[in-house]
């Protein structure tokens, strides 16, 4: 009788392969995965085998390691069934923004000085009301009611609704700063 050819060989060793794979994994179907691609590796790298050696424990170790390669890649995976999490990471266009900021930057140019002055101390630059006043050189109401009327008159011209416009006004605004240095 002839000797039996690599794949005969390999075919053999099918139900050893799927026991380790099952004692690794404690699951069939993965183990049975596993198998698949300790095979295939097997077999696009059979010029690596020397005949001869002990084809069990070549095998034993390409499934290991396949199975521990599979670990550590598990680390940095995360199961998303439904595509919840997917779902999160999606990010809106850039040309979205730069729209954004365009019509942002033509709404906030039709606001009266003294708001524009008020709503980039406030929203921009992050000062408090307190600090605006001072650097404007009235009340603080009157800065509160500056900085209300131009965010106001935002929400109206960008067609928002209230709460859109307070959210983004700072970022839009701080945007507008950088850019335009």
């Amino acid at each position: 009788m002839a000797d039996p050819t690599f794949e005969e060989l390999v075919v053999g060793l099918v139900p050893d392969l799927r026991a380790f794979g099952r004692s690794l994994t404690r699951d069939h179907a993965r183990a049975d995965d596993l198998v698949q691609d300790t095979i295939v590796k097997a077999l696009s790298n059979r010029d690596k085998f020397q005949e001869g050696s002990n084809m069990r424990a070549w095998l034993f170790t390409i499934l290991r390691n396949t199975f521990y390669s599979s670990k550590r890649k598990q680390k940095w995976e995360v199961e998303d069934v439904d595509g919840a999490y997917t779902e999160g990471l999606r990010q809106k266009p850039q040309q979205d923004g730069i729209m954004d900021l365009s019509d942002f930057r033509r709404a906030f140019d039709t606001l009266p000085p003294d708001q524009r002055e008020a709503l980039m101390l406030v929203g921009a630059a992050g000062m408090s009301y307190e600090e605006a006043s001072v650097i404007c050189e009235c009340a603080i109401g009157t800065v509160k009611s500056r900085v209300n009327r131009a965010r106001s008159r935002l929400t109206e011209i960008l067609g928002l609704k209230e709460d859109e416009v307070g959210a983004t006004d700072s970022r839009t605004l701080a945007a507008m700063v950088e850019n335009s240095n």
